[in-house]
Parts: C-alpha cells; structure tokens; sequence
C-alpha cells in the first residue's frame, strides 16, 4: 500500500514538474510579447514591413540559418565518433532541425529528445550522448562569454553613453553582478557538484548519482582525448560566425537598419547579436520575446541624438518591425524543418519495418 502511494506520488510531482516546464515558459513568452507589444502601433509595423522590407536579405538569413544547423551536426559527430557513436551527417542534422523545433513548444526538450534520437538509433547510454551534447553547449556558452566581452570593449563609448541617459539600468545590472545571493549560489551548487563526485557513500539515489555525473562526464571530456579538435574548433568559430552573419544581413533588409550601419558599422550588429544570443538563455518559447526585446534594447543604444518624442517613437516602432520579422521567419523556417524531419523519421521508421517483413 505504501509502495502504490508513494508512486502516485511520484506520478504527481512528475506531472506537476512537467506542466510547470510548459507553463513557466509560456508564460514568460506571452508576458515578454505583451510588453514587447505595448506602445506599438502594430499596423504601423506590418506596414513598414510591407513597405521597406527588402526579403531577399531575409531569405538569405534563412539559407544561413539552415546551413548553421548542418554546422552544428557535422561538429556534433566529431565528438560522437570519439564516443565511438557513429551516427550519418543526415540524421545528425535532422536531430538539430527537430530539436529547435521541438523548443518552440517544449523549451530545453529539444536537446533531450535529439539525445534520446542518437542514444536509441545507436543503442548507447542516454547520459553519455547527453554529456557530449551539454559539451557543445558549454563551448556556446563560452563562446557567447567571450563575444561579450570582445563586443563590450569595442561599444564601450556608446554603452556609457545610454547608462548616462538611463542610470536606472547601470544599478540594476551592478546590483546583479555584485549580489552576494547570486555568487553564494554558484559557490553551493559547485560545492554539491564536487561533494556528489567525491561521496562514497552507498546510498543507492548517491551511487546513481555519481553513475549519472560519471557517464555525463564521459561525454564531457571526450574533447580533450577526441581527434580532429582542430576541425572541431574550427566549427565551432564557423558555427557562431554563421549565427552572426544571418543576424548581419538582415540590417540590410530596412532603410533603418542599413542607415544604423552607415553611421556606427557592424559594431551595431554585434552589440544586437550578443544581447540576443544571452537573451536567448531565458526559458521563453524558442526564444520568442526576449529575442525582440534584446535586438530592440540594441538598437536603441544606437539611437541618434536629439529626437524628439515622436522621432523616438518612430525609432522604436521601425526596431519592432525589424525584430520581429527576423525573429518571425525564423519560427516559421524552424517550423517546417521540424515538420520536414518527424515527416523523414516516419518514412525511415516505414522502410524499416517493411525490410523486416
């Protein structure tokens, strides 16, 4: 009897934990567009996209956008065959086409169901498969640092400038990096993280545990051990020089956004490019929201001088329509590639059995 309560239990808090996974991040997205959307004239923004849009420079983002994902595949199976996980460049890019499409519905379900894809085709351990995923994840997240940083010292000037005129967002952002809170957190969790690595204790949920981190870590670490890191790195670079360029080339899509090069250079670009990216790791609906808003907010930085309430209006309505142009051909791109690849699996899974019969 205690063993039937204890897993409705377990059924209940795993049912809680997934509604809460969906809802959070839905309403983070409906919360966020609502913002993004008040003050807006929305007809005023469909018509400057109608009007000035040139969408050839859009189509040519999206032909990037495609091409970054067979990037990341063809990086992914160097560090698979390390795992000795030989997995096609075809189905390998199907996973990422099917994990950000899976994203949009379900945020962070896309990076496990891609490993439970290659894990299952290729009968290896889920948490192994997982760890060379969360590897490659841990480079983006490198390389986003690193681009900040790069991207803050070249933008300094114009940074100032806008804390100068909104001291409210200086604070916040000092009080953020400087929160005893936030740097006590990081200490407790590595702290956990070394003790689950070190524990010999036992206990069966510890010994599980520490298989789990030991398999992760496997998957991790192949990196350093693998062949062709060279050609790994060199992916890498290619792989986020692509998200940048679909990003780039889209300023060339407006008259506002190509006047905003003239008079700053890519600087304005990258600015927008990093905010985006960091905005990116908020749990939002594929990233729909703080996507807009961070671009917006970088754009604004740039915003010239000595307009007046209606110039600045007008701005801000031209950054809206760019924003969400961009960010909406990419949902729909990553909308039909997902149909594209579950359509694929279906057909493999068909022609499977019937070389079976």
């Amino acid at each position: 009897m205690k063993d039937l309560d204890t897993r409705r239990g377990n059924q209940k808090m795993s049912a809680t934990a997934t509604i809460m996974k969906i809802l959070i991040p839905l309403v983070i997205t409906v919360g966020l567009c609502y913002l993004l959307f008040t003050g807006v004239d929305f007809n005023e923004m469909v018509t400057i996209i109608r009007r000035d849009c040139d969408f050839r420079w859009i189509g040519l983002a999206l032909a990037l956008s495609v091409f970054s994902h067979v990037i990341r595949a063809a990086r992914w199976q160097i560090q698979l065959d390390a795992l000795d996980c030989h997995v096609s460049l075809w189905n390998l890019t199907l996973s990422i086409f099917g994990t950000y499409a899976i994203n949009l519905v379900f945020p962070r379900l896309g990076e496990v169901w891609r490993t439970g894809y290659v894990a299952h085709r290729r009968d290896k351990p889920f948490a192994t498969i997982f760890g060379s995923m969360v590897c490659e994840r841990m480079c983006d997240t490198l390389m986003v640092l690193t681009l900040t940083f790069v991207t803050f010292l070249l933008a300094t000037p114009a940074i100032m400038a806008f804390l100068q005129k909104y001291p409210q967002v200086y604070e916040g952002l000092h009080g953020l990096i400087t929160s005893a809170w936030v740097w006590c957190l990081v200490v407790i969790t590595g702290g956990v993280v070394i003790y689950l690595f070190k524990s010999r204790s036992n206990n069966i949920v510890m010994v599980k545990i520490r298989s789990i981190l030991a398999e992760l870590w496997q998957g991790f670490a192949v990196v350093v051990k693998m062949k062709h890191k060279f050609r790994w790195l060199f992916l890498s670079v290619a792989l986020w020089g692509c998200y940048f360029l679909q990003l780039y080339v889209c300023f060339y899509a407006f008259p506002f956004s190509r006047e905003l090069l003239a008079a700053h250079g890519i600087i304005v670009a990258l600015v927008c490019f990093v905010l985006s990216s960091i905005a990116m790791g908020i749990p939002s609906n594929g990233g729909i929201g703080p996507w807009q808003i961070a671009v917006i907010f970088g754009m604004t930085i740039y915003q010239p001088a000595g307009l007046t309430e209606a110039g600045a209006e007008a701005f801000h309505v031209n950054a809206a329509a760019f924003s969400n142009l961009v960010m909406g051909a990419q949902t729909v791109l990553l909308i039909l590639l997902g149909i594209f690849t579950f359509v694929m699996i279906a057909l493999e899974k068909r022609r499977g059995k019937v070389m079976k019969k």
